[in-house]
This record gives C-alpha cells, structure tokens and sequence, in this order.
C-alpha cells in the first residue's frame, strides 16, 4: 500500500527567474547573484543565480514529539490515525513559554491505516499550524552590514538587534528533515545545532538547501559528494574539518548506518542519498533530480526494497512532459546554427544559474568549436568541478568567443542590449538562451521547433524547457521502478489540495 505524507509547507521553485541582491537570513552573510558570498567590488561582475536561491522555505517552528513524528511517518494522508488531544492546564491555552499548545498523540487509538472505527475519526481541514497544534510565529530578522573587503581578503558582520526578545526561541528543524532512527538530518543546515544529530548530510551546493552552512559553521560532519565538498570551502569559507566528502557508488558505514551517494543528474555534485538501517530499513533521499534511464540499472535501486522515498515533486504535474535533455541540446544547437548563418555577427549568450546548465553551453561550444566566457566568479567554480572537458575550453576574455554565459536573471532586452554594446565593434545581434523547465508549453510539446522566441530590436531570447528536475512521466516511471511503501513528496505540498493530487498520482502508479 503507498501512502504520501506532508513536509511542513516547504515549497520549492528552484528553476524561476528572480531579482539580484539575495541575502541570506541564516548565514548572515551578503550573497551575490550566485547565492554565494560576493568576491568582488565590481556589482557589474555579480552576475551568477542560484538554482534554488529564490525557493520559499518556510518559517515554521516545529513540534518535536517523537511519537508524533513516528505515527506521521505510518499515517499517509490518512491524518484521522494523527488524532490530538490538547493538554490546558487551568484552562491556559499556552504552554510554559506561551508560544504553543501541548500535544500528545493517543498512541492506544493508533492501529495501522485501517484500525480505527469510523467514530473516533474526526478529519479537520486545517493549515499546518493547526494541524499540528501550532501558533504562527512571528521571526524577524537582523539587519545585514554590508561586506567589507580589505587585504585580508572578505569580511562578514551581522549588526545586533538590541531590542531583540530575549526569550525568542531558535528555529526547530522539523522531523521530515530526519532520517528516521538514525542520527541523520538532510540539508537542514538553516536550524544551527539539532538536538540528537550528530550527522548532517547535504545533497547539493544550491541554496535551498545548504542555506545557513557558513565559515561558523561547528555544530558537526558535514557528508556530501566531493565536487560540493570544494565548493562549501572554497565559496562558504566553510572549515575543512566539518567537511566529509564521500564517493559516489561506495558504500560507506556511518553510525552503524549504510549509506551509499548516487549521481543525482540534477546539477554538478548532486547526489541521491541512500540510507540503510541496521534493521534493514531503507530510506532514499532523491534531494534535487532528474530521473533517467541511466538509474534504471543502479544495482542498489534494483537489488533493495526502498521502505520511504523522500521525492522532488518540483514537476509532479501532468501537464509537465519535457522533452528529453538530448533533444533540447540538439534544437538549441540547431538553432544557433540557423541564426549564425543569417547573421554572422551574433553574441550568442547562456542563461545559467552558479550551477547548472553546464550541458547547454558546452554542446553550442562542442558543436561550433568556440570556447565560452564566464566571468572570474563563475570560471573559478566552473574548474572546481574537475572536468577537463569544461575546463579545457573557458576563457577570460569575452573578445575571444562568440559564446558567453551569463546569469540567467540578465537575460531581459534592456540588459541584454547594453551588454551587446560593450561588443559592438564585433557583433550586431544578440541570440540568447533561457534554459529552465518553466518554460515548457504543453501546446508544444516535444515539437521543439515550434518555439516561437521573443524579439525585440536585435534582440532574440528563446526560452528552452531544458530541466534539471525530473518531469511528470519521469517521477511515474522512477516511482514505478523502485515501488517503495511510503512516500514523502518534498516539494510543492503547502496546501492539501497539491498533497492529494500527488496522493492520487502515487497510488495510480503503482496500482497492480
């Protein structure tokens, strides 16, 4: 039986075009438009957008009742076996501190999905706060002093709120950020130190995910793949010794604990984290991904029974059916072809975020035998991958290509043409490309050469549904490989009219 639970409201739209100037609220530091710390005095040379930097994480404080966490994870949506009973006492509706309800789960009532009779359901809809017997906090944020960069290199400060309430408490990190009987917490690096964790893995450098990891950081391990392991030190500051790379397709046994990284196929050093229990029990943490054919012939995912699948829902939606990645490639390489040959004289420019895209601008430079400029923000985490045949053909100065990539919030007519006029002596015309799932038309289709671009002047910009998530019919057949017994869709489930239809979707799936 499949049954899908809720993760607290976290909505994640990792592939969308924001504004410049993201801050982080955790790290206290100031980031660039990479979601890293800025490096440079210049703000023309900002110019990277994180993945994930403009997701809507949400704020909530959570209860940590570990009967309750425990009944969540058996109960699906079926939330009638979650019945609550509020403890008042003399008819105080706070507790100690005055900031929520006790609960306590009537564990006697609570016999499997089935085990209750009709009469002791009593099925509520409710937003997640009440559901779990919580009032909305109000969190405020420090102000953030501007860096200071000097011959000792970049400095960060947080201004000190004097007024701030003394009796505030710290952000919980909810229980779905947990690996269930394990010491484990996944990419819950925003709620500083978490009691009982002792291990915290992250599957990837994008900010959602590593949000609230900085040079500070010492509340324990760190375990991640090697590629995100140089970036969290190289552009976090974050100190080696809290860093734990681990391989992909090695097993290694962390507090008693089997845990295997799997390519991700999401961006560079993203990694599905598999977790096996002493008592055989297995958790697969997808993180970000795109699922492929290439994870049909993992041999862990085809020799061990996944018991829960913490699963990317960012497109689980069936009006979502991209093209395959090699198909979007080749259009976009076609199209650069077409355009060069009308116009010679063309800047063609890559929107990206500060990582991933990679593929797109490296089949335009295989296919035309151009190199491709990045600015020193970007070359500096590009050659932190290790990847001769993207190392091999960067360059530093932006006369030298026709090819140039940029942050894909640059990509608007305004920006685009001032850009082209620091170029004019060499090119006429801008052709650029937006590469992001958002962009997909259900009108179009697989039919790429249908995409109608936006023209302005000599100006082209073409949107390409080129994802790094995974698309409705690719979550089906993922899901239907693995036929795992629970799942816990991590994306897009803030309301319970989207958790019901993944709900539906999950159980259609894997009907017979």
């Amino acid at each position: 039986m499949i049954s899908v639970a809720i993760t607290g409201g976290e909505v994640v739209e990792d592939e969308q075009e924001f504004e410049t100037n993201i801050e982080s609220s955790d790290s206290h530091i100031l980031l660039d438009d990479n979601g890293f710390p800025s490096f440079q005095l210049d703000p023309e040379h900002h110019v990277d957008q994180n993945d994930n930097a403009s997701s809507s994480i949400t704020n909530q404080q959570e209860s940590e009742s570990d009967s309750f966490a425990s009944d969540f994870y058996r109960s699906g949506t079926d939330w009638s076996c979650l019945l609550l009973q509020h403890h008042h006492d003399d008819g105080d509706d706070d507790d100690d501190n005055g900031d929520v309800d006790t609960i306590t789960v009537d564990s006697n009532r609570i016999n499997g999905h089935n085990g209750k009779t009709q009469s002791e359901r009593k099925m509520k809809q409710a937003n997640l706060f009440q559901m779990w017997g919580l009032k909305k906090p109000h969190l405020s944020q420090p102000p953030l002093k501007k860096m200071k960069i000097g011959s000792e290199g970049t400095h960060f400060t947080k201004k000190t709120n004097v007024s701030a309430n003394p009796n505030s408490r710290p952000r919980l990190c909810p229980f779905y950020k947990k690996i269930p009987g394990t010491p484990f917490t996944v990419d819950a690096f925003r709620y500083g130190h978490i009691e009982g964790c002792s291990a915290y893995f992250l599957t990837h450098f994008h900010y959602d995910h590593y949000g609230g990891l900085s040079k500070g950081w010492s509340h324990g391990p760190i375990y991640c793949t090697p590629i995100t392991a140089r970036l969290l030190a190289m552009c976090l500051s974050v100190n080696p010794l809290f860093i734990c790379p681990l391989e992909l397709n090695t097993e290694h046994v962390i507090k008693g604990v089997r845990v295997v990284l799997l390519e991700a196929n999401h961006c560079p050093g993203a990694a599905l984290i598999n977790f096996r229990l002493p008592n055989g029990q297995c958790y697969l943490h997808t993180g970000d991904f795109r699922a492929c054919k290439l994870m049909q012939t993992y041999p862990l995912l085809l020799n061990e029974q996944v018991n829960v699948l913490f699963l990317d829902t960012t497109y689980c939606n069936p009006k979502y059916k991209f093209p395959s990645k090699e198909d979007v490639l080749s259009y976009v390489v076609r199209t650069t072809q077409n355009c060069l040959k009308r116009q010679p004289k063309t800047l063609v420019v890559v929107g990206a975020y500060s990582i991933g895209k990679e593929s797109v601008y490296l089949a335009i430079s295989k296919a035309l035998g151009v190199k491709i400029y990045a600015n020193a923000s970007r070359r500096r985490v590009l050659h932190s991958f290790g990847w001769p045949e993207l190392s091999g053909v960067l360059c530093s100065h932006g006369k030298d290509t026709l090819l140039h990539v940029l942050p894909i919030s640059s990509l608007r007519f305004e920006t685009l043409k001032d850009y082209l006029k620091t170029y004019k002596d060499q090119y006429a015309a801008v052709l650029a490309f937006r590469p992001t799932g958002w962009t997909y038309s259900e009108t179009i289709g697989n039919q790429l050469d249908l995409i109608k671009p936006s023209t302005k002047g000599n100006v082209t910009i073409f949107g390409v549904p080129y994802s790094e998530h995974s698309s409705f019919t690719e979550l089906r057949e993922f899901v239907q490989l693995l036929r795992p017994d629970k799942i816990i869709p991590t994306v897009n489930v803030g309301n319970a009219t989207n958790r019901d239809k993944m709900h539906s979707y999950f159980r259609e799936w894997l009907k017979g």
